[in-house]
């Protein structure tokens, strides 16, 4: 499972590093968090046919079809071993692919007699890149009138020897070789792209132990990211 995050590079770096433009009304700038949970703000990289865009979407998948947006609550990890088959992930599994841009995840070691969050980042310092798919959802009683409510949600595998043990899931990581495919893949690729939901190589990532105070997510600030004694 991936259930927090920490996001904090400004989106105008984000963009440039992932070669997208911002979104209208974007913040450059944008707003820090060290402690970001389901149903808040995440960046996502979509290309719709007009290149790569960086935009806000809702953490937590609400399928066009959904009467309401209740249904997100659940849907903020997508199995990778199940999302072409199953019917709330299918649909934006082949057409509806994203970038997920944060400075690093979190987990919990429940190994021993208390959970302990671990912070994830990339071994090399850069941002790690998510696998996530999108939807645009309306209010079907509002119409064709109804504002749109864009929401995301990130894929999961099985955990790779970086993890440690830590946790039964980890989330996919997209290497740049991967973006354009990840992005723009045709139906007759389906296979290609169910293969980069591998886990990340040995390597990528470093963690540490750090305060349980991050399991609220009314906490934050970049102490929550900084290790603690084990």
């Amino acid at each position: 499972m991936c259930g927090r995050i920490a996001l904090y590079t400004p989106p105008q770096r984000l963009a440039r590093l992932l070669d997208a433009a911002l979104a209208a009304g974007i913040d450059p700038e944008g707003r820090p968090s060290w402690n970001v949970g389901p149903q808040r703000t995440l960046f996502g990289v979509a290309d719709d046919g007009g290149g790569r865009e960086l935009d806000r979407y809702r953490w937590g998948l609400v399928p066009s079809w959904a009467k309401d947006p209740s249904i997100s609550s659940r849907m903020f990890n997508a199995r990778s071993e199940t999302v072409a088959s199953k019917p709330s992930f299918r649909s934006a599994f082949k057409r509806q692919r994203c970038l997920v841009p944060v400075d690093g995840f979190f987990e919990w070691d429940r190994r021993g007699e208390a959970k302990v969050p671990h912070y994830f980042t990339r071994l090399d310092g850069s941002p790690i890149v998510l696998a996530g798919l999108y939807e645009h959802w309306r209010d079907p009683a509002g119409g064709d009138d109804a504002p749109v409510l864009r929401t995301c949600t990130v894929l999961t595998t099985t955990p790779g020897p970086d993890m440690d043990a830590i946790h039964d899931r980890m989330p996919v990581i997209l290497e740049a070789s991967a973006f354009d495919l990840w992005l723009t893949a045709r139906d007759d690729e389906r296979e290609a792209i169910q293969a980069l939901c591998a886990p990340a190589a040995a390597g990528t990532l470093a963690h540490h132990p750090v305060d349980s105070r991050v399991g609220n997510v009314r906490n934050d600030g970049p102490e929550l990211i900084e290790a603690v004694a084990a």
